[in-house]
């Protein structure tokens, strides 16, 4: 029951771009009306990133909505905030974003144990060609789908 996840929000843009080849678990550092507002489904990661400076993980550019019932010590939309890993994770993530020339992205935001967690893509660009054949795919199992039912009602 502790290990139960619930999934608040998921970076479907960031799975259209990317290929995600490895994904790691961070916590984050928040304020209290931040955790609130994640909890409400209010952030957006549809610009956001992760970058490696100085040791630590920091993920950049995530849009979390001011708390509705929050006061004036309200957080800032847009600041940076640090993401939690262990030193050999942080090292890892360092090393595959400037070595092999990969990004580092959110996919999801979920609740694990009551706590905020952030899953960490390492991802590497799709070319156009790339969203293409996946979109295509998409739509072939769609139809194909579609035509079972309709095979399955006759």
């Amino acid at each position: 029951m502790a290990d139960e996840e619930k999934n608040l929000v998921t970076n479907r843009s960031a799975l259209h771009e990317y290929h995600i080849h490895d994904r790691y678990e961070a916590g984050i550092a928040l304020q209290g009306t931040e955790v609130k507002s994640i909890r409400a489904g209010q952030i957006q990661l549809k610009e956001s990133y992760v970058s490696v400076r100085d040791g630590e993980a920091w993920l950049f550019n995530a849009h979390i909505s001011p708390y509705s019932h929050g006061n004036r010590s309200n957080h800032d939309p847009t600041r940076t905030r640090k993401l939690l890993l262990n030193r050999r994770e942080i090292e890892r993530l360092d090393e595959q974003a400037t070595t092999k020339g990969m990004t580092l992205v959110v996919t999801r935001v979920y609740l694990k144990g009551g706590r905020v967690k952030f899953e960490i893509g390492v991802a590497r660009g799709k070319k156009l060609y790339d969203k293409r054949e996946t979109e295509m795919r998409r739509t072939v199992e769609r139809e194909t789908r579609a035509q079972l039912k309709e095979r399955d009602k006759g």
